[in-house]
């Protein structure tokens, strides 16, 4: 099934009032921000951000995890993951609005992000997507959560497509931007057409040891060419992306990159610990949990589909959309219809039970 999502981006002044309004009664403290910043949406009109000063962390799996956290402690959890290279900033909207709707939300830094730090440091900083996966599965161990929403994006929604795959008990349904979010690893060296690598150049220059050093001395620069590069219309300006670029600065985001971007070529090997998950997902297992799948219209990083190509790897009800104007950072670009989406598989699970 496909079907459209209009886009709902320019917020105007009473809506604004009334969403901190919302936010209010329903007991967050983040939406009247410690930074005294705001967030650009994709029309260029500022929003709250979140209030980073009010982080929790807890150890989960080979991680310290940071997280923030809105909503009742016992409403319907939802977990929002951030994709690269961006952070949980990216949901600076999406979080107050799932709360005041009575969700428990969480939004964690991933590995190599913000104040998420690895506990052992002689664990490989691994970038390879069976690790997402198996973060996730141990937040949601560490936080006693049997069953979420898992929404994400980019290296999030590998994460939570990892986990509706292969733990589809834990998931209560999938928000996964792009699509189906594994590809077959012995098709990663197959050459594609010029015009189809040209995209990929940053991918490539990753793999030497001049992108390693270029990536580490310049990692703002290359992000925030990232950003414009993958959402041409989405007008950020430079506190939010200020906000968003102290998460690079995390020891290991350098080395959990370079190893992401190396291992999906077969360029380095995985870490053995995640073995087992790495050849299940090589295997392209199919989700069979309700999803809704989004693209950005005007995505910069991956064209937008029909969704048609993708269906047979879902065997459980799935939704695709199109979000005309957004692009790769589709819940900072467009929160309300990716807050949309999560509402509607969390409405839908009530329903099932």
């Amino acid at each position: 099934m496909t079907d459209s999502a209009a886009p709902k981006d320019r917020m105007d002044v009473r809506r604004r009032e009334l969403l901190r309004g919302a936010v209010a009664g329903a007991g967050i403290a983040g939406l009247t921000l410690a930074l005294g910043g705001r967030v650009a949406s994709a029309k260029g009109i500022g929003s709250p951000a979140l209030a980073l000063a009010h982080l929790k962390n807890v150890d989960a799996g080979v991680l310290n995890i940071a997280y923030y956290e809105a909503g009742p402690a016992d409403g319907p959890a939802v977990v929002l993951l951030h994709g690269f290279p961006y952070d949980i900033e990216a949901y600076a909207e999406v979080a107050p609005i799932l709360a005041a709707a009575g969700c428990r939300v969480i939004v964690p830094y991933l590995r190599g992000f913000g104040p998420t730090r690895f506990l052992n440091a002689g664990t490989l900083r691994s970038g390879e997507f069976a690790a997402f996966g198996a973060d996730l599965l141990a937040l949601l161990d560490a936080l006693a959560l049997p069953r979420a929403v898992l929404a994400g994006y980019d290296w999030g929604g590998k994460a939570a497509s990892a986990v509706a795959a292969l733990w589809p008990e834990r998931c209560a349904g999938l928000v996964s931007g792009n699509g189906y979010a594994f590809a077959d690893p012995s098709a990663a060296l197959v050459p594609a057409l010029p015009e189809s690598e040209i995209p990929l150049w940053w991918q490539f220059y990753f793999q030497t040891e001049r992108g390693r050093a270029g990536y580490a001395k310049y990692r703002r620069e290359f992000n925030r060419l990232f950003w414009k590069q993958w959402s041409p219309a989405w007008h950020f300006d430079d506190a939010t992306f200020a906000r968003t670029a102290a998460s690079f600065d995390n020891p290991d985001h350098v080395d959990v990159s370079i190893h992401s971007f190396r291992h999906r070529f077969g360029a380095v090997k995985g870490d053995p610990a995640y073995a087992e998950i790495d050849r299940k997902l090589a295997s392209l297992p199919a989700i069979p949990v309700r999803t809704v799948t989004l693209d950005g219209g005007d995505d910069g990083a991956h064209r937008p589909t029909d969704g048609s190509a993708q269906a047979a790897k879902f065997t459980g009800p799935r939704t695709h959309r199109v979000i005309p104007g957004a692009g790769h950072n589709l819940p900072q670009e467009a929160p309300s219809a990716f807050a949309d989406a999560v509402l509607e598989l969390v409405r839908a699970d009530r329903r099932s039970r």
